[in-house]
């Protein structure tokens, strides 16, 4: 699989200049550090230098993290990242889908473009296949490109 520059490249994404703020969750922290570290690496191969990262417990507080972070005006774009996993109970519902539709609405009342970065997967196998290291597939990288991606048409059409 391709780099994140090599992706970054192809797709002519072009970060320099753009402020990027990242909030992530401490539950599932072996998977969801490499999906920082992913994220990081897109952002970096893609020219951003201004990034600041926030943690927040897990999943369901992530929303919240993102508004209050859209809402200082400091972030041309975020990027969430977590990695909510299917157990025995239907808990994993809740957190999934509350977490998705808090994060859409975030971005739609702010406007402020969200790389969305949240694991949503039946077991850890399927959460480490979505987070593997540099060469392999990472979600967290792929949701810094798309961050970038949407930053740039914003500020293209004046937003």
């Amino acid at each position: 699989m391709a780099s994140g520059d090599d992706r970054a490249e192809a797709l002519d994404i072009d970060g320099s200049g753009l402020s990027v703020g990242i909030v992530s969750t401490r539950w599932n922290i072996d998977i969801v550090t490499r999906l920082v570290e992913g994220t990081q690496r897109g952002l970096r191969d893609a020219g951003v230098t201004d990034v600041t990262h926030k943690t927040v417990p897990g999943a369901f507080e992530l929303p919240l993290a993102a508004l209050l972070m859209a809402e200082t005006g400091n972030f041309d774009a975020l990027v969430v990242l977590g990695a909510v996993i299917r157990g025995e109970t239907t808990h994993y519902e809740l957190v999934a889908g509350e977490c998705g539709r808090g994060i859409m609405d975030v971005q739609l009342s702010t406007k402020v473009p969200i790389g969305m970065g949240v694991l949503t997967v039946e077991n850890e196998a399927q959460a480490h296949a979505r987070s593997e290291g540099q060469g392999g597939h990472n979600v967290g990288e792929e949701a810094a490109i798309v961050a970038i991606e949407l930053a740039r048409l914003s500020l293209d059409l004046g937003q």
